[in-house]
């Protein structure tokens, strides 16, 4: 089993433990609903056939369709897969949206794909995982090395095999083909509505406060803009090729369009170079980690010097941390809610695909930051009333209203 496995199960068990859960409610939450493995021939550009593996997995339904994202990595597998759909369950949970937990992935390197490589690709691991797709049983989402184009595809393929439209079997799609407004960077404005409700909490002021982001992509990036724009100082970023500092604040524009440029932070004239794992020493306010799984380690949790961290990734904390971030006084929001701003708009583009009918921008930003606001509070609420910190706490919220669910649809036969 993987580390990831191994931290999303151990989460879910204290969270059992905390509320003095039905044993076998949490037996059947301890696992996958299903695991489906696929193999993904493909033809390559130079006439060979490569085979690559996939997978889909449902981990818990009983709240409605499985809902999460799908990666392209070279690194992914089975047991991954499996962590992030348990952390969907109970994230949609959280959000008080009505979808179960599912994750999807195939192992492959996209870097070194051509478009139509990836399209193929993607035609061919949706056709093998065909059987779990549809508005009422599984709607996928961009996650890792995919976007709006791997969902057009995605689409297409189920409405060609089904010879009907069904724009809601997947959501971040482009806007001609039933995308919603506001989609695109709802991920972080999510993360930044979190920052000003915690800031809140702690009696810190947004405007004049530092943040260090790690990983510059598809959150990270707009993360760094709409901070700046908040008035923060975005005094460091780091991606996996380097990292810049400014103790003044970086220019996330100029970032932005070096970035663009080169592929990468680092180089950035509008800073200064330093190691990539350098930044978890600056002294901030608030510590963004935006890119993959287990950046922050144990050792990385004894060296933080900062007030509070908003996770915008997935799984960026391993649990072995957890207890000394909490001794240490630094805050964590965790990302079952403080990345829910993506699955939130994700679930609006599926109303709007289900209704026929469109909304406009702000009536999305409206309710994204009432249902973070209102998630948030309700999970700060329970971390007071249990005295836990707020990841103890979300898992707390999370499980207590799947199980619920479970408990009231009992189980069949």
């Amino acid at each position: 089993m993987g580390d990831a496995l191994n931290a999303a199960l151990s989460r879910l068990d204290d969270a059992a433990e905390l509320l003095k859960l039905d044993p076998a409610i949490h037996q059947r939450l301890r696992r996958p609903r299903r695991v489906l493995e696929v193999s993904v021939p493909v033809r390559m550009d130079d006439g060979s056939i490569e085979v690559f593996t996939g997978w889909r997995v449902h981990h818990n339904t009983a709240s409605g369709p499985g809902k999460g994202g799908i990666r392209f990595h070279q690194d992914v597998d089975a047991d991954e897969v499996t962590a992030l759909a348990v952390g969907m369950t109970f994230k949609n949970a959280v959000l008080g949206l009505p979808f179960g937990g599912a994750k999807g992935g195939v192992r492959c390197d996209p870097t070194t794909m051509s478009n139509a490589e990836l399209e193929r690709l993607t035609r061919r691991y949706t056709w093998e995982i065909l059987p779990l797709l549809g508005p009422d049983r599984d709607i996928p989402a961009p996650d890792v090395n995919t976007d709006a184009q791997v969902m057009s595809w995605i689409m297409d393929t189920v409405s060609m095999s089904t010879d009907q439209a069904t724009p809601a079997v997947v959501t971040g799609k482009p806007l001609l083909l039933g995308g919603s407004k506001g989609h695109v960077g709802a991920t972080s404005s999510g993360v930044v509505i979190c920052i000003r409700a915690l800031f809140q909490e702690l009696g810190l002021p947004v405007a004049g406060s530092r943040v260090v982001i790690q990983g510059f992509g598809k959150v990270g990036g707009p993360l760094a803009f709409l901070l700046h724009s908040a008035g923060m100082r975005v005094v460091a970023v780091s991606d996996v090729l380097g990292a810049t500092v400014n103790p003044g604040g970086l220019d996330p524009i100029a970032l932005a369009n070096h970035v663009k440029e080169t592929g990468t932070v680092a180089g950035f004239g509008g800073g200064d170079a330093i190691g990539r794992d350098k930044i978890w020493d600056i002294e901030t306010e608030v510590v963004v980690p935006a890119a993959l799984e287990g950046a922050i380690d144990v050792d990385v949790a004894r060296r933080l010097r900062t007030r509070a961290i908003v996770e915008a990734a997935n799984g960026p904390t391993l649990p072995e941390a957890d207890p000394i971030l909490h001794d240490r006084g630094i805050v964590t929001v965790p990302d079952i809610l403080a990345n829910a701003g993506g699955v939130t708009a994700s679930y609006f583009e599926w109303v709007q695909n289900r209704a026929g009918y469109a909304w406009e921008e702000p009536l999305v930003a409206e309710r994204l930051r009432t249902r973070m606001e209102e998630s948030f509070h309700a999970v700060w609420a329970r971390a007071v009333e249990l005295d836990v910190s707020l990841r103890r706490a979300a898992f707390v919220v999370g499980v207590e209203r799947v199980a619920e669910t479970m408990a009231a649809r009992g189980m069949y036969p």
